[in-house]
């Protein structure tokens, strides 16, 4: 496994981060070790979880994926990075969620407990508040930091502006800042390129995408009309909100002319669809899920073969409506 710095810091992480929200959900209990431990032999050592996770279950399940992560990581502590994250609401009072400094102050320490560890290598707020004072988050997270409860303080699902202002007033502040930020990016999805990634290229901030295969979609293994029980796409509250997002014709059509371009470079498409996301120099570490261990033989493949520059022209071709467009609204 390749690793490279993340972001500004001198902390070095593996080129793919393993996604946990299926654990505790979509897999039981025998098959989250088996893909922890999976991942772990293949150099993936990087796990990002939430403390609202597993979304399939959430609210009635909400902590159960940082539970099951916490006993599988007793003995293994040393082997792993640990990033998770608040903002969901996780309980019914209205304090419960949020990135006010009650929030993430009663959050930091359930999900601490529920991984049964002192500490995490990176906190992050899951969403932006626009109930909560910028200042008064990183004021928090800066206090978690220095409290030795987290090493590093990240964002996710923030739009360019909400990130420079961020980084804006941690400077004015002297507080820790986001290191990191969280996007969905995937070749369906590009409109981040427009102003966040080269945002982060310019601050040095780490960018850890999640969905680089689209939940499955960029994989091929869909089709219009066909059942999708089982999956992202199945019933449900993720159901909805991942059809919504990509189960489109024109989304099918742009898999469909991605298929044989796979075939010729003698990968997956789910490995092509990675080594397309790695090959931008803004990203450091796509998140990879999975539902069984073999699942991330692909992504392993991905980094250890580079996209061939003339293959990704070629993609970056047909998936270019994506890039400034709201197809997926």
């Amino acid at each position: 496994m390749q690793y490279t710095r993340f972001g500004r810091t001198g902390l070095q992480v593996p080129r793919l981060t393993l996604g946990t929200m299926t654990f505790a959900g979509q897999c039981d209990r025998d098959t989250s070790f088996a893909i922890m431990d999976a991942a772990v032999e293949a150099g993936i050592t990087l796990f990002d979880t939430a403390d609202m996770y597993p979304v399939v279950t959430y609210p009635a399940g909400m902590g159960d994926t940082e539970r099951m992560i916490g006993e599988w990581m007793k003995s293994r502590r040393r082997d792993v990075l640990i990033a998770t994250k608040c903002f969901f609401p996780t309980g019914y009072r209205r304090w419960e969620g949020g990135n006010s400094r009650h929030n993430i102050m009663r959050s930091i320490d359930a999900s601490l407990e529920r991984l049964q560890t002192d500490y995490v290598d990176l906190y992050q707020v899951h969403s932006w508040d626009p109930q909560t004072p910028i200042d008064e988050t990183l004021q928090a997270l800066d206090d978690v930091v220095r409290s030795g409860k987290a090493r590093y303080a990240g964002c996710s699902n923030v739009l360019a502006y909400q990130l420079a202002r961020s980084l804006g007033r941690s400077e004015v502040l002297g507080t820790v800042r986001f290191e990191s930020v969280q996007p969905r990016y995937n070749l369906l999805f590009r409109e981040f390129e427009r102003e966040l990634l080269p945002l982060c290229e310019e601050e040095q901030v780490a960018v850890i995408p999640y969905n680089p295969l689209a939940g499955g979609f960029l994989s091929g293994k869909h089709s219009p009309g066909t059942s999708a029980d089982g999956t992202r796409f199945g019933a449900g509250t993720t159901g909805d909100r991942y059809r919504e997002r990509y189960w489109h014709d024109r989304m099918f059509h742009t898999v469909e002319a991605v298929r044989p371009l796979a075939a010729e470079a003698g990968v997956s498409m789910a490995t092509l669809a990675l080594q397309w996301v790695l090959a931008h120099p803004a990203i450091t570490s796509p998140i990879v899920g999975a539902t069984r261990p073999g699942q991330l033989a692909d992504a392993v493949a991905a980094v250890d073969s580079p996209i061939d520059p003339s293959l990704k022209a070629a993609i970056d071709a047909l998936s270019h409506e994506y890039r400034f467009g709201d197809a997926t609204r």
